[in-house]
């Protein structure tokens, strides 16, 4: 899209960005057809130790972003792991 405006081709970007930070912030989900969508998976506290010091103690809860890659996306990876990254160009394809 070479005649757009940097300027707003960032400002689209950084918006899309905020509504999904606004989205998964309210506990929602996003899905993006043919590529995944992303959700909160919820993290229980956990006996943990810290490795330097073996200082035992029990985590905090927390929510994490989790990925989950859509049909598609598994499909055009699967179709392309015969090739070796480094022969592939921007677009995913075989140089």
């Amino acid at each position: 899209m070479s005649h757009l405006p940097e300027r707003e081709i960032v400002f689209a970007v950084n918006h899309i960005v905020a509504q999904f930070d606004r989205a998964l912030s309210a506990g929602g989900r996003i899905e993006i057809r043919g590529f995944g969508s992303f959700s909160l998976h919820y993290r229980p506290p956990r006996k943990a130790h810290n490795p330097k010091t073996g200082e035992k103690l029990i985590t905090e809860p927390k929510y994490a972003v989790h990925f989950k890659p859509g049909k598609e996306l598994r499909e055009k990876v699967d179709a392309n792991k015969h090739i070796p990254i480094s022969e592939m160009n921007s677009e995913g394809e075989e140089e």
